[in-house]
C-alpha cells in the first residue's frame, strides 16, 4: 500500500462531500486529503496554487474538472506526483462549439437557479438511472449552493480555456488508474478507454451501474478499485541496465 497521503480534487461544483464514502473507508489506514478546486480563473493558476500549499510528494486522484487540474498538475510538477487516479474525466481541449455549449449553463447561474444548473449539467444520461439517482442529485445540488453560482461561474470560465493533455499523459511513468461509470454520458467510456491507451502505466476500469460520478453512485466499488491502484508497486524513474 502506497505510504503518499492521498490528495483527491472533486469535480466543478462539488466539494469534499463528493468522496465522504472514500473519506470515510479510506482515512482509517492512510493520511487522506480533499484540495478545493476554486483558486483561479484558469486550470493553471488553480494547479499553481495547489502546489504551494500540498505535501512534496502525494497520490493524486481527480474527478471530472478535478481530473484535469490534476494532469495540469502533473505537467507542472511530475517529480511530485507518485502515483495518478484520473476519474470520468477528459484530457482534450475543449473546441470553440464545445467551450460555447456552457454559455446556457453560465445563464443559469447568473439567474441564481443553482438547482436548474446541476439539472442542466447532470441531467438526461449523465449519472446512471436508478433509485439512487435523485440522491446523488441532491448532494450535488447542496455542494454546488455552498460554493455559490459565481465560483462555480469561474470554475466553468477556466474549463472552456484549458489546454490538451494528451502529450502529459504520454510521459506519464507513475501507477495510473482510469475510472469511469459505465454509464456516464458526459465523459463516456470509449474516451476513457482512448485515455487508458495513451498512458503507458495505466489501468481502465469501468464501473458498472455508475454514471459521471461513481464515487457516489457505486462508492464501494469505486474505493475498491482505488484501494487496488494504491498497492500497485512504483515504477523505476530510471531504470539502470543489467
Amino acid at each position: 500500500m502506497s505510504s503518499d497521503p492521498v490528495v483527491f480534487l472533486p469535480g466543478m461544483m462539488c466539494d469534499a462531500r463528493l468522496f465522504a464514502p472514500q473519506l470515510a473507508d479510506m482515512s482509517r489506514d492512510m493520511a487522506v486529503t480533499v484540495a478545493p478546486i476554486t483558486g483561479g480563473d484558469r486550470i493553471e493558476e488553480i494547479a499553481s496554487g495547489l502546489l504551494d500549499v500540498l505535501p512534496r510528494r502525494f497520490a493524486l486522484a481527480g474527478l471530472s474538472m478535478g481530473g484535469i487540474v490534476a494532469m495540469e498538475i502533473l505537467r507542472r510538477a511530475p517529480d511530485r506526483v507518485t502515483r495518478i487516479a484520473l476519474m470520468d474525466t477528459n484530457a482534450l481541449a475543449e473546441t470553440p462549439q464545445s467551450a460555447a455549449a456552457y454559455e446556457p449553463f453560465i445563464i443559469k447561474l447568473r439567474a441564481g437557479t443553482v438547482a436548474d444548473a446541476v439539472e442542466m449539467m447532470l441531467g438526461r444520461d449523465v449519472l446512471a438511472p436508478g433509485q439512487g439517482r435523485a440522491a446523488v442529485l441532491a448532494q450535488v445540488v447542496e455542494m454546488a449552493t455552498a460554493l455559490g453560482p459565481e465560483a462555480i461561474i469561474r470554475q466553468t470560465r477556466a474549463l472552456q480555456r484549458r489546454r490538451d493533455y494528451q502529450a502529459v499523459l504520454r510521459r506519464c511513468k507513475v501507477p495510473t488508474l482510469v475510472l469511469c461509470g459505465e454509464q456516464d454520458g458526459l465523459t463516456p467510456p470509449r474516451r476513457h478507454s482512448f485515455l487508458a491507451e495513451l498512458i503507458p502505466t495505466a489501468t481502465l476500469s469501468l464501473v458498472p451501474e455508475a454514471g459521471h460520478l461513481p464515487v457516489l453512485e457505486q462508492p464501494e466499488v469505486t474505493t475498491a478499485a482505488l484501494r487496488g491502484w494504491l498497492k500497485r508497486p512504483l515504477m523505476l524513474q530510471n531504470p539502470v541496465d543489467a
